[in-house]
């Protein structure tokens, strides 16, 4: 379990399959009301308060999304509280601490994002000899970032990818509309292969 501060009142937590796994949780799981994912999500804030400083108490927004082969990315938004509290109605709003609004989002999309065009170009190189007509290459919010069709790969070159992919990137939560309306595509198709070719 990984965790990052996005803002004030936002944090972004990555849980692979492995650690959903070891608590006896499936992914269809994470949008259920189980006492499973009420203890993971418990944890999840613990590890939030330990790590990040992010005080979970009040209404919370909680955003799911599943990304195949990688895992969840949890994103929890504290909400404002319509009054003021004092030290002494702290106990009162325990049963608020985990009032939520749980929406999940689900994509077949391999998408990974780059801090650099090398970390890009790195990947292309050890990709090329899986798929070379795969891939599309984004910019978004100075970042580059490469979308997959999982479709276009059997099991062996599909897992292949998402190793190499995660050598040199990160797994990113971005959905393919939001990079279709606010990024910009720089390589509509066959990323793989011209930046193989233009980079070597």
């Amino acid at each position: 379990m990984r965790m990052e501060r996005l803002s004030h009142d936002k944090i972004r937590i990555f849980l692979t399959f492995d650690d959903l796994t070891e608590r006896g949780i499936q992914k269809e799981d994470m949008w259920r009301e189980i006492p499973k994912v009420h203890e993971l999500f418990s944890e999840m804030m613990d590890q939030a308060y330990n790590e990040l400083g992010f005080d979970a108490s009040g209404p919370l927004a909680v955003e799911v999304f599943a990304m195949p082969a990688q895992g969840m990315v949890v994103i929890v938004t504290r909400g404002k509280l319509d009054r003021e509290t004092e030290p002494s109605h702290l106990d009162e709003l325990e049963e608020e601490v985990y009032e939520m609004e749980v929406t999940l989002e689900q994509s077949d999309a391999i998408i990974y994002r780059f801090r650099d065009i090398e970390d890009a170009i790195g990947a292309a190189k050890r990709l090329v000899h899986i798929h070379t007509h795969a891939g599309r290459l984004y910019h978004y919010q100075d970042q580059w970032i490469l979308l997959f069709d999982p479709a276009l790969f059997d099991s062996a070159s599909y897992h292949a990818l998402i190793a190499v992919l995660a050598e040199y990137g990160e797994a990113s939560s971005i959905t393919p509309a939001v990079l279709e309306e606010y990024g910009k595509i720089v390589i509509p198709e066959h990323a793989v292969k011209v930046l193989t070719e233009h980079f070597a």
